[in-house]
């Protein structure tokens, strides 16, 4: 957890704090006010996770939105975005008016871009001062700085702003929104909002990048591309994403040779994963393999999601990377170990789990050492469900579901892709490939991970370690090997 999310969940907890809430939905019996009483206690005994799922399941049962507020409240002030954006949702659902501002901002710290963008539109629909309304979206704009997807967080702001756009005169706020609208594909809307920035400061060296950039990686306008890209790097000569951007026009206009002395100062200068697909790029156009392989290799430990970085290899060495198994469903065998090594020595256990993974679901069953049956989870696109024997437990998201039943930080989300060497979308990764360019290591999510594979490329062994409030997390996996 960083400090900057720690201060954001201190913000949001404050906020919730003196939010006007309504009466409960109904009269509290005796034993309803025993629970609260309990939940209370058990939060000053350190036990948020049973207050938190008491408030919870007590909210759902009568309907009462400050509940939920509460339930919310607990998981903020224990730093648990994933968990409060449940109490959020569950708060909204009953009092709509009063949780939509708080759950706005929890969809965005959460990543769900796609879902914040009609909470976020109806809160700026309800503000009449422009200076407050450009208040609220330049509220937003650092949450988009720490997306895990760029291409989701800024198609969410060019949607959520395209009703008021022609009302906003912040730069800043201009500036993103051009770069949602591109995001988007549309190009018209992009180039008429920074052509209107450049109008308001000629001099702006992110406007002129960003339009010339534009032209040259769609091809177009390519002497206007360059003209724009040497005013913005006059303007600042030591920027390397500007000499990058130029670099690329000169690629594009066949000037290869020079395109890759600038892209290779720039790679050099400000080591970042689109810079080293550029010049990846430029080097196997230049017929030098070995050159782009490198320079992929050393991108992918920087963000092995980037996109461009993802679509650059996919289109010129389609099979540069050893293919998963091409079986559905897919399917992994283990025993696993996990060991907390902290304040209590003593925590971590063993067991085994099959896991197995077709189309968009993943299921994963855990078994004690001796083979008896512990929990089932099925993970899928719209969240996560907990089955231990009659009791069912679900959240929107399985590592927080996970961490909420085992109180670890536990992977479970990612863990399909992983197994198969792989990164999962949405979150940044860096991986590092032996010389059959087969993972050797991946970092994602807080884990770091290191691989063996056997001859066949199936998995023979994974660990994983985190570092946790709790203590340094380690977990080491051994697989069966499978017949294909």
């Amino acid at each position: 957890m960083t400090i900057k999310l720690k201060f954001l969940l201190s913000i949001l907890l404050a906020t919730a704090s003196f939010q006007a809430s309504s009466a409960p939905a109904k009269n509290l019996s005796a034993e309803q006010m025993f629970q609260i009483l309990a939940s209370e206690i058990s939060l000053q005994r350190g036990e948020a996770g049973t207050a938190y799922q008491t408030y919870m399941s007590m909210a759902r049962s009568l309907r009462d939105g400050p509940l939920a507020q509460r339930a919310m409240e607990i998981a903020i002030a224990g730093n648990s975005p994933e968990l409060a954006l449940d109490a959020a949702r569950l708060w909204d659902e009953i009092n709509p008016k009063d949780a939509k501002e708080i759950l706005t901002t929890l969809l965005m710290l959460n990543q769900r871009w796609t879902e914040s963008v009609k909470p976020a539109q109806l809160q700026l629909s309800q503000v009449k001062s422009l200076a407050a309304k450009e208040k609220i979206i330049n509220s937003w704009r650092p949450l988009l700085a720490r997306s895990q997807d760029e291409d989701a967080s800024l198609m969410a702001f060019y949607k959520i702003l395209q009703s008021s756009i022609n009302q906003i005169n912040d730069i800043d706020i201009l500036y993103t929104y051009s770069l949602g609208a591109e995001k988007a594909k549309n190009y018209d809307e992009m180039e008429k909002t920074l052509r209107r920035i450049i109008q308001k400061k000629p001099n702006d060296k992110n406007a002129l990048n960003a339009l010339g950039y534009s032209f040259a990686d769609r091809g177009i306008r390519l002497t206007e591309a360059v003209n724009l890209l040497e005013k913005a790097h006059s303007l600042a000569p030591n920027d390397m994403y500007i000499l990058d951007s130029l670099a690329w026009a000169n690629f594009r206009l066949g000037k290869t040779s020079l395109a890759i002395e600038q892209l290779s100062k720039a790679f050099e200068t400000k080591p970042e994963a689109e810079i080293g697909a550029h010049l990846g790029e430029a080097l196997w156009v230049n017929q030098d393999r070995k050159g782009a392989d490198a320079a992929w290799r050393k991108a992918e430990a920087l963000d092995a999601n980037n996109k461009t970085l993802k679509d650059t290899m996919a289109r010129l060495w389609p099979d540069r990377v050893p293919s998963p198994s091409k079986k559905s469903p897919q399917l992994w065998d283990g025993r696993f170990a996990v060991k907390v090594s902290g304040k209590d020595s003593k925590n971590g256990g063993s067991g085994a789990f099959t896991l197995s993974h077709e189309a968009q679901t993943d299921i994963l069953d855990i078994r004690s050492p001796m083979g008896g049956a512990m929990a089932k989870i099925t993970i899928n696109a719209s969240g996560a469900k907990l089955e231990d024997g009659d009791k069912v437990f679900e959240a929107h998201d399985a590592d927080a579901l996970l961490q909420s039943y085992t109180g670890l930080p536990l992977p479970a989300r990612g863990l399909s892709k992983w197994l198969n060497g792989e990164a999962r979308v949405g979150a940044p990764a860096s991986i590092e490939r032996d010389d059959r360019l087969r993972a050797q290591k991946i970092i994602q999510d807080g884990w770091t991970m290191a691989f063996q594979w056997t001859e066949k490329n199936q998995i023979k062994k994974l660990d994983l370690t985190r570092k946790s409030p709790t203590g340094l997390i380690e977990i080491k996996i051994v697989f069966e090997e499978l017949d294909e």
